[in-house]
């Protein structure tokens, strides 16, 4: 049998994940729907509320108005932790659709074209992406500030850069998946909920960007002159960054103002201040990433841990 047959041979056609996605996919329209009219809708009260409670707070700390510092501040927090609660349920909804969409995708491509029997390079892709996942996840979760406006926030964070280290180390595919679970895990677990569907593509995408430079175009994982890659590692870098810098307020304005609803003068706020912290975040990515990168790339080689794209 030729070389050719041969892996045609090894390849067949899959529709377990496709029929998975699809299920998913309704599954999650459907309590979405349902979440964003009953408890999202009880959040935008509570937000209403908790907008009132902090100004009159801010009214007495500056001494323009009269009551309980103590009470109010209780009344803001625990007005706060209602709204955050309330909004869990419709952002769970949003990011299963997200992620059922990629499942289906993905599903319809293992049915089509079929997919090949693991192997070694598989098992320590699928390792590294899960120590990757959860990089992103602690880079977000733990190493940023947090910027308010209004009843949102923005933030200075280092996930990004697990994110684009993981595109460079995996290929963008699986770079991405880890990028944008670990950070969406990030959002659902603390203040950002609502912002957890637009991370899980957003970062998703900046996988596959960072990917197709560095390994689709540049073919980076293999062997190069230490010039070669670190020049092509520093533009797939900046590449998967401009991207985020461009698609993040954009995308966040539209997300924002007609998934959830919310004002379009606090949306306007929170896109100047994304803007910025998104910059920020881009110049702190590509500078450590290309560092943890170059750094890792001959230590990998030498234990064997490098995977080849």
């Amino acid at each position: 049998m030729s070389e050719v047959k041969k892996k045609e041979h090894e390849k067949k056609k899959s529709y377990g994940l496709l029929i998975v996605g699809a299920a998913l996919l309704i599954a999650g329209i459907i309590f979405a729907v349902y979440a964003y009219n009953t408890s999202y809708q009880e959040s935008v009260a509570a937000g209403k509320l908790l907008s009132e409670a902090k100004a009159s707070a801010s009214a007495v700390k500056e001494g323009t108005a009269q009551g309980d510092p103590e009470a109010l501040n209780a009344e803001v927090s625990r007005l706060s932790a209602e709204k955050l609660g309330l909004e869990r349920p419709y952002s769970y909804g949003l990011t299963l659709v997200f992620f059922s969409i990629l499942l289906t995708a993905k599903g319809i491509y293992n049915a089509t074209a079929g997919t090949k029997k693991k192997d070694k390079t598989d098992i320590k892709r699928l390792t590294q992406a899960g120590l990757l996942t959860a990089l992103c996840y602690i880079g977000f979760a733990f190493f940023k500030i947090d910027i308010p406006a209004g009843t949102e926030k923005a933030s200075f964070h280092f996930g990004n850069v697990f994110c684009v280290l993981a595109a460079l180390l995996l290929g963008g595919y699986w770079g991405g998946l880890a990028g944008a679970v670990g950070m969406t895990i990030g959002d659902l677990t603390t203040a950002y909920v609502t912002s957890a569907p637009k991370t899980f593509l957003l970062k998703l995408c900046i996988g596959l960007i960072v990917g197709l430079v560095a390994h689709g175009i540049f073919k980076l994982s293999r062997s190069h002159s230490p010039k070669y890659v670190t020049g092509v590692t520093i533009l797939a870098c900046a590449c998967g960054m401009v991207f985020n810098v461009v698609a993040d307020p954009l995308v966040g304005y539209f997300y924002k103002t007609y998934l959830f609803g919310v004002p379009q003068d606090i949306t306007a706020i929170l896109v100047k201040i994304s803007a910025l912290t998104t910059s920020v975040n881009a110049v702190v990515a590509v500078i450590a990433a290309s560092i943890i990168y170059l750094a890792l790339r001959p230590a990998m080689r030498r234990a064997d841990l490098f995977v080849e794209l």
